[in-house]
């Protein structure tokens, strides 16, 4: 009798244990743990908000911050994380085109309005002739940057350019506007700190880490036509992973968009797309 017990035992746990090793093989490829690499602001801030919202669909959202625009990228690439969320389309294109990667967007989230500052001048129509103005080396900004000048009447992108990809090389200038050296998009809110230039063509996400306010302190703001939404992104096939595809949702929530809403105060618009 005892013999037939332990075999029972023995037969019971063979069950457990198979079964248990089914469930980890199959859902390998959809782990409930989802780590996601993120720029300190607002990124992480607002993946943070929806860590809790995450948990109770049985996902535990791990946050991973960076501080630069080129490992997220990278740690995406090679695995180590499963998603990233601090760029924008044309930024993933060109990291693509550069690196041979295939990285693809799993949805848009926010936008984040680039704008020109300066600690010079009050008004647009005061910038004088041959002002100077400080970019970053980020070259998928470059366009960005141009257009936001043009849209002030700065300067004026040549005809039969695209404006998306669009140099320096590709403008007319006519108030002699003198663009210093690009430097580390990290870096252009300390040099303003500085008065090292006339004007600054600073991202949101800087900005706000240097307690700068878009909307009220901004010379020239870019407006929420952008095409410019930042982004989920993933390696190809991972956009239909059940969990990503719930993060993109709880993103999306209202109750997401309306904590954009209130923290950021218009330097952030959520996107639904």
């Amino acid at each position: 009798m005892k013999k037939k017990i332990l075999a029972l035992l023995l037969g019971l746990s063979l069950i457990f244990v198979l079964a248990a090793c089914g469930k980890s093989s199959g859902g390998s490829s959809d782990s409930t743990t989802l780590v996601v690499g993120a720029s300190p602001v607002p990124h992480a801030e607002i993946l943070k908000k929806a860590q809790p919202v995450l948990k109770k669909k049985g996902i535990d959202l791990k946050i991973k911050v960076f501080q630069d625009y080129v490992l997220p990228n990278k740690a995406l690439a090679t695995k180590q994380i499963d998603a990233n969320y601090f760029q924008h389309t044309p930024f993933l294109e060109e990291y693509n085109k550069q690196n041979k990667t295939n990285l693809v967007s799993a949805g848009k989230i926010h936008i984040e309005p680039f704008a020109i500052y300066s600690r010079k001048y009050k008004k647009v129509s005061d910038i004088k002739d041959g002002s100077t103005i400080q970019i970053s080396n980020n070259t998928a900004e470059q366009g960005r940057i141009l257009m936001l000048l043009e849209s002030a009447g700065l300067v004026k992108i040549k005809p039969g350019v695209n404006k998306i990809s669009a140099t320096i090389k590709d403008i007319e200038n006519p108030k002699h506007l003198r663009f210093l050296s690009p430097i580390d998009p990290a870096l252009l809110p300390k040099v303003y700190q500085h008065h090292s230039a006339d004007l600054f063509a600073i991202n949101t996400n800087y900005a706000l880490q240097a307690k700068l306010n878009p909307v009220k302190d901004s010379l020239i703001l870019e407006n929420s036509k952008s095409p410019y939404a930042n982004l989920i992104a993933v390696r190809k096939g991972d956009e239909n992973r059940k969990a990503i595809r719930e993060l993109v949702k709880v993103l999306h929530s209202k109750e997401i968009q309306d904590y954009i809403k209130s923290k950021y105060k218009g330097a952030i618009i959520p996107v639904n797309d």
